[in-house]
């Protein structure tokens, strides 16, 4: 099988205003920061999770995508991603040798290329993520994108998503259950976001 993967025309994340001023390695959180968080809608570049679902911003990092640039004194923004500690910590760690990346073996850049949905799909029925490629393999496998809280957090989605769907009858002048409709709602807006979904061979 061909490890060739059409490329989507768009990426997963579109980059909107940089900030202004040279990024050092001295402040490169204080001035990356609120552009990443914009940049990313407050979500781990890697496993999509809202900042409220990992504990606050303060669990979120700086991540350097290529870390060998984090040496440079001056720092490029378009390496800069919005990353929780876990992921970061990982991904920095387990950089793919040169030998390895002409294998096709590298981490994903959602800056450049659709990532789930091209390399990565979520199995319907377990939640888990799965890659198709080697790229999408190494991603979910080194940064342990199907550990417990993230397997439950996409099937507790998707069920709240199914719910949702279903389009309950109700007194539409009922305001508790209006109420309940909003909380869920705001919820899933906060849950990882929905993956395409292809069934992971036996």
């Amino acid at each position: 099988m061909s490890s060739i993967v059409p490329q989507s025309p768009q990426p997963r994340v579109q980059r909107k205003e940089k900030p202004k001023g040279k990024i050092t390695r001295s402040n490169y959180r204080k001035r990356a920061l609120p552009y990443l968080r914009k940049d990313f809608d407050d979500r781990c570049a890697y496993s999509m999770q809202h900042v409220e679902n990992v504990g606050g911003i303060e669990h979120m990092e700086v991540d350097h995508f290529d870390p060998g640039q984090k040496k440079e004194y001056i720092q490029s923004y378009d390496n800069l991603f919005l990353a929780k500690s876990a992921c970061n910590n990982k991904k920095q760690a387990n950089w793919p040798s040169v030998a390895e990346q002409k294998l096709g073996i590298r981490f994903l850049n959602p800056c450049k290329e659709q990532d789930y949905g091209v390399h990565i799909f979520e199995d319907p029925e377990t939640h888990i993520v799965w890659g198709v490629t080697p790229a999408g393999k190494y991603h979910v496998r080194i940064l342990g994108l199907n550990s417990d809280n993230l397997v439950k957090e996409r099937e507790a989605r998707s069920k709240l998503q199914e719910m949702l769907n279903k389009g309950y009858v109700f007194n539409k002048t009922d305001q508790y259950l209006l109420d309940v409709v909003q909380v869920m709602q705001a919820r899933l807006e906060r849950s990882i976001p929905m993956i395409p979904c292809r069934k992971q061979p036996e």
